[in-house]
């Protein structure tokens, strides 16, 4: 079977199998997995050499270090050596003490199994940061600390390869490796050089022709000439495009060179996980289905346990600690990398190194269901202080149900008029720092009835609802309206159909939480093209009056697919009438914001979307309100 039917193929099976495990909760590389698993020789001999997908696919990995180096500037780069050199060295060698004795079980002589420790303590880069990324964890405490490590075993990799040669016994390796640590310095430098003198000229001269496809041949270039003048070094691919993102990364093309790299590095990731699934040997692990299991849960074990142990090392919150343990507790990548290296070096026979290679593969494929389990238990390890039951005879008029940002602005306009209130936050810390402040918060979860009781929500007036979770404000508004009838509740919506479940439940007043300030927004961008203050504060009342009495007419047909278009459809053109009469007003002569409004109000009616208002509605939540 040629090229293009196996292509053709495999991206069919991605479009139904990835997406289906997404749905599932199960994440996309575990899509990625069973498609290879299928595909390759273990089961349907599809794809009879993996080996091959697995040497091309090893270019989203590739991809995926250029894209993250960008995010990092040097002077952050270097903000993060301790970090680096610390969190690094401490769970590679930790890692590699207690894995060594595998080796010695398996009759290896001590410096080859140390080899084989130092080896198997190497996690997944592609692994880990794609969860990570999926889960938009990256930035975080436990995400940051991993990635730290992730970069540390990637420059490991060098010197153990560099290793091999010794261990296999050979009289001539110290020239060759002197020269060939000559050799990678100088090529760092270079690259260096290049990549922060020389290239962005390029780049600017490219994107000066205005030829898009070029800047993104450019961008290509780059990556690829890094990755393959480190290999000839003896460096790490990942490790070159990595360099090539971080000299790039204070540059003004940072952004267009992520957005034409993220195609294909999506696209070549997915494949390096659908390689990896490819490169199962089933009969072996089911020959070997013991060594391998223990293998694999040893060796799982083991890292999580360092992991741990370097979380607390670090004092990282409580709640981080299983996150780290899980996140990179699998084999990764270079495993099978120097696992191959050393079986043509004569260093470990081919048998040991495929039982490692299944064992490794595995712990990969186990990975999102060991973070989601590290989740869970870091989510159960939150502040174990007691709620708050004493509330004091004072029963304000208005009790508040979180006061993170966005409860603290309504706080504030109650503050600023003399109403009083009562905050509840499950946030302990939260609570510490805004009782400084002298406002009247505690520490309480607005979702348990008996806490609200306490804090004397039956006397209240009015409840507030805005805590940043969709479910528990959902939780929080049933109780109001199921035991407190006579209370006023007013509630924070995530988006649009955040808003319609409130409404559903007889919410006094529903606030969508970027609405507002993307209005606010608005106002300002028009009068920075150009439009008079009360003609832009017109136009955007007239959308925000029209948009919200569209929330309500669509309310009816929130179940209704078809219905729901059409109806947003309708009011689309009455929006584009609308629009249209306000430009008509009387104003300063025609300029060409002017008629760039009217150019965009005629299209009005191509920009029917379902219920898509909040551009950002869609990222998870990141801190308690």
């Amino acid at each position: 079977m040629n090229f293009l039917n196996e292509a053709a193929v495999l991206l069919g099976a991605a479009i139904i199998a990835v997406p289906l495990f997404q749905r599932l909760g199960l994440g996309s590389i575990l899509g990625y997995l069973c498609i290879g698993l299928l595909a390759g020789p273990s089961l349907t001999g599809f794809i009879s050499e993996p080996e091959s997908v697995l040497h091309f696919s090893e270019f989203g990995v590739v991809m995926l270090l250029f894209i993250i180096g960008l995010e990092l500037e040097p002077r952050r780069l270097w903000g993060m050596r301790k970090r680096l050199l610390g969190l690094g060295s401490m769970q590679m060698f930790g890692c590699a003490a207690l894995l060594t004795p595998i080796g010695l079980l398996m009759d290896l002589p001590p410096s080859i199994a140390i080899f084989l420790g130092l080896t198997l303590a190497l996690s997944s880069t592609a692994f880990a940061l794609q969860v990570l990324n999926e889960r938009h964890q990256l930035a975080t405490p436990h995400g940051q600390s991993a990635f730290a490590m992730l970069l540390f075993q990637d420059l490991a990799v060098i010197p153990l390869l560099a290793l091999l040669p010794f261990l296999a016994g050979r009289a001539d390796a110290t020239p060759d490796d002197g020269w060939l640590i000559v050799r990678s310095l100088a090529t760092v430098a270079a690259a260096i050089a290049f990549g922060r003198l020389i290239f962005p000229r390029v780049l600017a001269l490219v994107a000066r022709s205005d030829v898009r496809e070029i800047f993104t041949a450019a961008a290509l270039f780059l990556v690829l000439g890094m990755a393959l003048v480190m290999e000839w070094a003896g460096l790490s691919m990942a490790l070159g495009a990595f360099l090539g993102g971080v000299m790039l990364a204070d540059t003004p093309y940072r952004h267009e060179l992520e957005a034409n790299i993220e195609p294909f590095k999506g696209l070549l990731l997915g494949l390096f996980f659908i390689a990896v699934g490819m490169s199962v040997n089933l009969a072996l692990v089911l020959d070997n289905l013991l060594w391998v299991l223990g293998l694999a849960v040893a060796m799982t074990l083991v890292k999580t346990l360092v992991l741990a142990v370097i979380g607390l090392i670090a004092r990282l919150p409580r709640t981080e600690i299983p996150r780290l343990a899980t996140i990179i507790a699998q084999g990764g990548e270079f495993d099978f990398v120097l696992l191959t290296a050393a079986v043509a070096a004569g260093v470990i026979d081919q048998r040991i190194a495929s039982l490692c290679i299944a064992a490794v593969t595995l712990s990969m494929a186990a990975t999102p269901f060991l973070y989601q389990f590290g989740e869970n238990l870091g989510s159960r390890l939150k502040e174990t202080r007691p709620y708050d039951t004493d509330f004091g005879e004072e029963t304000p008029p208005v009790l508040i149900a979180g006061l993170g940002r966005f409860g603290q602005m309504v706080g504030r306009m109650l503050k600023m008029e003399g109403i009083n209130f009562t905050a509840l936050d499950p946030n302990v810390s939260q609570v510490e720092f805004i009782r400084r402040f002298g406002s009247r918060i505690f520490y309480a979860d607005a979702a348990r009835l008996d806490l609200l009781r306490a804090a004397g929500i039956e006397k209240a007036q009015l409840l507030v609802i805005a805590v940043d979770d969709e479910q528990t404000a959902l939780t929080i508004a049933n109780l109001a309206r199921t035991h407190f009838p006579h209370l006023k509740v007013y509630a924070r919506a995530r988006n649009r159909h955040h808003a319609w479940k409130l409404m559903e439940m007889g919410v006094d007043g529903v606030v969508r939480e970027t609405f507002a300030s993307s209005m606010e927004m608005s106002v300002e961008v028009l009068k920075g093209m150009g439009y008079p203050s009360s003609n832009a504060i017109n136009a955007v009342r007239t959308f925000r009056d029209f948009d919200n009495q569209l929330l309500k007419d669509t309310y009816t047909h929130r179940n209704d697919r078809e219905q729901l278009r059409a109806t947003e459809k309708a009011a689309m053109h009455e929006l584009k009438s609308l629009f249209q009469q306000e430009l008509n007003r009387p104003k300063p002569r025609s300029t060409p914001e002017g008629d760039a409004l009217k150019g965009a109000t005629a299209n009005a009616d191509d920009d029917v979307r379902e219920s898509d208002d909040d551009a950002d509605d869609q990222t998870p939540s990141r801190s308690a309100g």
